[in-house]
């Protein structure tokens, strides 16, 4: 399976991939060499782990020790076993130990911050919505998704209520919470989008009331809301010919679906009814406010103008903006264009598979098979600048383009990674060639890749927490499965790479990338090497001197038996094979009498060269008693674990002596 995102949010995202194969069976990794009984418990612990390592000091976020997170992954025998990461430097090192040429990236620029003024845009709005977040109940109370909050006497959640109800409960919380942050991000994104979504949001609210309303008061509220807000309800907002869909919802699809009527012998639906007449109420006062509001007034529009006209490299080259909603990369497109960009096009969900393909190849017509010849022969425009939802921030080439702008910042920061990698991937020499022939002005920013980040700026930091939210999120996803390089957000950021400290954003190699390469180099270095190992027999014995003074111990390698299921298939009972298992390094440290797996410690005591001189002091008898203990503990951490069959054993392939 190959995925350049296992990881979205939480580790769970990792265990739903992996149950793609495991069907979701539980126990599927219960036999050797891994021994793990229950997939999700194995999970649930290695978060639990992650979680220890995080800190939260009141209200502020909590925020990730990225050594002990570092330490729980990178130990973890599941990852160990199933994740295989290749960064960009081992692929380049390697292709070169191998003399197999070059492999293209790009070089990288530190990410830019595009400022803009959220107080000069919105004006009075701001401070109105900033008040309606400092109400007791912040920016809307929401009852008709949060009605257990409304119980009827006698039907409240108490501590001894059943469990389903206390799970509908939190769940419930959870989208209205959704519901306000999503709110808060459409506010942050555009003016458009922050006016569609209240609308989107007024109509379903007043569809509940008035499905709910039976009494004579509930009907009369009704009719006065409508009767003072007539002029409202028939005004027309600029896209109205947008539907919602997937990425302007205000929730996914399955939290919808647990709003339903509810019973009022259950719930106090008349209070529900109040509250959501006062959110209405708050939601025309927005949308009476936005009536007033011009594209002249936008900041953050007149700030992505100015930066498409002046940058020496914006203003006659390739960009992809991104921003997160339609309506937003529909504004823009629209205004642009009035501004007087040229080769402006956008593309969202809306657009079919079909034309999305054409819009791709008119953006990227060299990395998506064809050129800009072939375009104009068919009478098809080239587009210079792509405005784009995340529809296009995954699994596509558009590296004709060397620019991108983040308009808003996806809360998820895998989708920033991929939008970034839309342009930041290797390039083929053939395609650069064929780009600099037709285009030779463009010899100064190939091979050079930018970004520029529209971020909330200081006016909204204490609303929607983006930034710190976002870089909480980074972090989690770089113990787990690494990062590409270390600059997502701002030039300041220093995020671990490949589960590495001292990264660089070509990507710091893993261990096991390092241990690939030395492997390499010294096959290339002797060409016999490769058969002379091969030739070795089936165990063997050697000591050098230990690299720490005054200390002593004694390397095992071990050959892990598994069951061999095609074996056990074919003769009908279980047969295990060394074959079917893996190999795993111990050091046994003779004055702490401590066992030692970690690969990276290991490593540093045994590395040899041919010129390492053979050291050998340990008494044979001591050498016995040391095995022993190591096999016992094989017997005990390994044996028992996987549930070997009696008269299976581990095979001592290679030992050493460290003095």
């Amino acid at each position: 399976m190959l995925t350049a995102t296992p990881v979205n949010n939480r580790l769970v995202d990792f265990q739903h991939m992996i149950e793609l194969f495991s069907r979701g069976e539980t126990a599927y990794f219960n036999e050797a060499p891994l021994g793990i009984h229950s997939l999700s418990g194995h999970i649930r612990k290695l978060e639990k782990e992650i979680e220890a390592s995080v800190s939260a000091d009141g209200d502020e976020p909590a925020l990730l020790n990225m050594a002990d997170a570092g330490e729980v992954m990178n130990q973890d025998e599941l990852f160990k076993e199933l994740v295989v990461q290749r960064s960009r430097a081992y692929v380049v090192e390697s292709m070169q130990t191998e003399d197999a040429g070059v492999a293209m990236f790009p070089e990288p620029r530190a990410p830019k911050v595009v400022p803009y003024s959220v107080k000069q845009t919105y004006g009075k709005l701001l401070k109105m919505v900033e008040d309606a977040f400092k109400k007791e109940k912040p920016l809307f109370s929401l009852a008709i998704y949060y009605p257990l909050a409304y119980p009827a006497p006698g039907q409240e959640v108490t501590e001894d209520s059943d469990q389903t109800i206390k799970f509908d409960e939190n769940r419930q919380k959870q989208v209205v919470a959704l519901i306000r942050t999503n709110f808060l991000k459409r506010f942050e994104s555009s003016a458009e989008a922050f006016r569609q979504s209240c609308w989107a949001l007024l109509k379903k609210l007043l569809a509940w009331v008035e499905v709910h309303v039976e009494t004579k008061g509930e009907k009369g509220r009704l009719d006065r809301w409508k009767s003072q807000h007539a002029d409202l309800i028939g005004y027309t907002p600029l896209f109205a010919d947008v539907e919602e869909d997937a990425e302007d919802d205000l929730l996914e699809p399955e939290l919808l679906e647990a709003v339903v009527r509810v019973d009022r012998k259950l719930y106090d639906v008349a209070e529900i009814i109040n509250e959501t007449l006062l959110d209405l109420d708050q939601i025309a006062t927005f949308l009476e406010e936005l009536e007033k509001f011009k594209p002249s007034q936008d900041k953050k529009l007149t700030a992505l103008i100015k930066l498409l006209k002046n940058d020496s490299v914006l203003k006659k080259h390739k960009v992809l903006i991104f921003s997160e909603f339609m309506t937003t990369a529909r504004y823009l497109k629209k205004q642009l264009i009035e501004a007087g960009i040229e080769g402006v096009d956008e593309i969202d969900s809306a657009v079919n598979t079909k034309g999305r393909g054409r819009m791709i190849q008119q953006f990227a017509p060299y990395y998506n098979g064809t050129t800009s010849g072939e375009l104009a022969d068919a009478g098809l425009p080239e587009t210079r600048v792509l405005i784009s939802t995340d529809v296009l921030s995954e699994g596509l080439n558009l590296q004709d383009a060397t620019r991108l702008i983040n308009y808003d910042i996806h809360w998820n920061p895998v989708r920033l990674m991929q939008r970034i990698g839309r342009v930041d991937r290797r390039m083929n020499t053939e395609v650069e060639a064929q780009i600099l022939t037709d285009h030779p002005d463009q010899k100064k920013i190939r091979g050079t890749v930018s970004y520029y980040n529209f971020l909330p700026p200081d006016e909204l930091n204490e609303l929607l927490s983006l930034y710190r939210t976002v870089t909480k999120k980074t972090l989690r996803i770089s113990k787990t499965l690494g990062i590409e390089g270390r600059k997502l957000l701002t030039e300041d950021d220093d995020y671990e790479d490949l589960k590495n400290f001292n990264d660089q954003y070509q990507g710091t190699k893993t261990l096991t990338e390092q241990l690939h390469i030395e492997l390499q180099r010294m096959f290339k270095d002797d060409p016999d090497l490769e058969e002379q190992i091969r030739s070795l027999p089936n165990r063997i014995f050697s000591g050098k001197s230990h690299p720490r003074k005054g200390t002593k111990a004694v390397f095992f390698c071990y050959a892990r038996p598994a069951e061999d299921h095609a074996a056990s298939k074919a003769s009908g009972e279980p047969v295990w094979t060394l074959e079917a298992g893996d190999s795993a390094w111990y050091l046994y440290d003779i004055k702490s009498e401590k066992i030692i797996t970690d690969t990276a410690e290991i490593v540093e005591c045994i590395r040899s060269t041919a010129e390492t001189p053979r050291v050998c002091k340990l008494d044979p008898p001591s050498l016995t008693k040391i095995r022993e203990k190591l096999d016992k503990h094989l017997k005990n951490a390994y044996l028992k674990k996987v549930q070997a069959p009696i008269g299976v054993k581990p095979v001592l392939r290679a030992w050493m002596e460290l003095n």
